[in-house]
């Protein structure tokens, strides 16, 4: 009796492939979708990776003082006043998206050299600040910082001075279009924050998926008062084509400052950046000219 196994015909063989075509593109579609659930499940821990209070450290020789906010909505926000002597109004500095304020403690006195004391704070979910981190979080927590300087430090809103790096861009962003200030400083910042993902996740339709938007482009092309852009030339987090496209956006007074060849961690605001910075605010803050008479 012959017990080997029967040859599939011609016809049978075709269909074998089909299904196993079939089986491996049902597979990777699945898998495509599991993947993509993922990502929209943990958008908040890739955007937000803010360090919690225990990783937090005090800065030796710097003068900090601890001060507690709140926002609309109740949360606690964590935010430090550094004072300057002889300092103009205040600088409302808005960090990225890692870490939480301590670890900028290195750059404070850096802002501190633009002529004004400084208030940085940590979002939402950041370092002390309670709650979880979300976009209209970080505007709430930006929203509490500038009403303690206006409010509690008495500051003129014509005097505060926004500042943002990175995600922080985009928190200053939203507050210059909402709120009274002297300028707007941005340092590294995207266009929009689907714009970013598309470029490191370019198989992830961010577009369609992402809740967080920090719609920067968008928000500048409403906004007239003063805009310094600043982009370093190596960094490939966020590529200088953001800002460039940021300042194209800008409707009111504005400049750019390209630092040559500065990636997007430390160091940035580089002493010529800040001496742009101050050439800038000297430039649109400088009394108009009388016209001359005919």
């Amino acid at each position: 009796m012959n017990s080997s196994a029967a040859v599939p015909t011609r016809s049978e063989r075709p269909r074998t492939w089909r299904r196993r075509l079939r089986f491996y593109g049902l597979s990777l579609a699945g898998g495509y979708v599991v993947l993509l659930v993922l990502l929209v499940l943990l958008e908040d821990r890739f955007v937000y990776p803010g360090d919690p209070a225990s990783a937090s450290w005090f800065p030796p020789g710097l003068w900090v003082e601890d001060v507690g906010l709140h926002s609309g909505d109740g949360t606690p926000i964590h935010a430090w006043w550094c004072p300057r002597r002889g300092g103009r109004g205040a600088l409302l500095y808005c960090h990225g998206n890692a870490g939480n304020l301590s670890h900028r403690a290195g750059l404070i006195p850096r802002l501190q050299a633009l002529g004004a004391p400084v208030l940085i704070f940590d979002y939402p979910g950041y370092g002390r600040s309670g709650g979880k981190p979300s976009e209209a979080g970080c505007y709430a927590a930006a929203d509490a910082a500038y009403d303690w300087l206006v409010q509690t430090k008495k500051i003129p809103p014509e005097e505060v001075l926004l500042v943002g790096k990175s995600l922080g861009g985009g928190v200053a962003t939203d507050l210059a279009v909402r709120r009274p200030h002297r300028a707007l400083v941005l340092c590294m910042t995207f266009t929009d924050l689907p714009s970013v993902a598309a470029r490191h996740l370019p198989f992830f339709p961010a577009r369609w998926l992402m809740r967080n938007r920090f719609d920067n482009v968008g928000k500048l092309a409403g906004h007239r008062g003063p805009v310094f852009l600043a982009h370093g030339t190596a960094d490939t987090m966020i590529p200088a084509a953001e800002s460039e496209r940021l300042f194209a956006a800008a409707a009111g007074p504005k400049r750019y400052f390209a630092m040559e060849g500065v990636a997007h961690g430390w160091p940035f605001f580089s002493d010529e950046c800040l001496d742009a910075i101050r050439a800038f605010l000297r430039e649109v803050e400088a009394p108009s000219r009388p016209r001359p008479r005919d």
